[in-house]
């Protein structure tokens, strides 16, 4: 009796998971595809409604950015939502490019589901297509963008994990 108590339990969210399955929406076909056309993943363009290229007061008038640095040819913001704390910023505006860097907070993923915390080869199946930076270390990593050849993204790795993501105008003049 007890084990067709377990089996009945069994058959019962088998058909609950067959019945939530069959009211979902249609998941996408390759990874990151869906995430892709999300509002809340880092790029190809920008992330939480601050974009590539957008001009200092374009992207103050988005309301979604406060000021924290200046320099002689950028200034530092960050998200209103995702302050970086003291001695970090979050986004970099050029004068003469505009917003030129965006730098992903911490739970915020790439369209192919890359982000702070991924490994070194989540990171590789995701972007085969990897190039070390100038610097040559094979912990300082960009790509290009899917569907953005003005961008790259550049990922910083400590060990296997990845602890930075960003998403960079190819020709920005604000950091290294």
């Amino acid at each position: 009796m007890n084990t067709m108590v377990k089996l009945g339990t069994a058959i019962a969210a088998g058909a609950l998971s067959l019945a939530a399955l069959s009211t979902a929406p249609a998941q996408a076909a390759t990874p990151g595809t869906a995430a892709a056309h999300r509002s809340d993943a880092l790029g190809p363009f920008g992330y939480g409604g601050v974009k590539l290229g957008m001009s200092t007061r374009q992207a103050k008038a988005t309301g979604k950015i406060v000021r924290k640095t200046g320099y002689s040819d950028c200034s530092g913001w960050d998200l209103k939502k995702h302050p970086t704390g003291r001695d970090a910023v979050g986004i970099y505006i050029s004068k003469k490019l505009g917003v030129a860097v965006i730098s992903a907070p911490k739970g915020v993923k790439t369209p192919q589901g890359i982000g702070i915390g991924s490994t070194r080869t989540q990171l590789r199946k995701a972007y085969p297509k990897l190039e070390t930076t100038a610097s040559g270390s094979k912990d300082h990593l960009v790509t290009n963008i899917p569907g953005n050849r003005k961008a790259f993204y550049r990922f910083l790795l400590d060990h296997s994990k990845i602890y930075s993501v960003s998403l960079e105008l190819k020709n920005q003049d604000c950091t290294n």
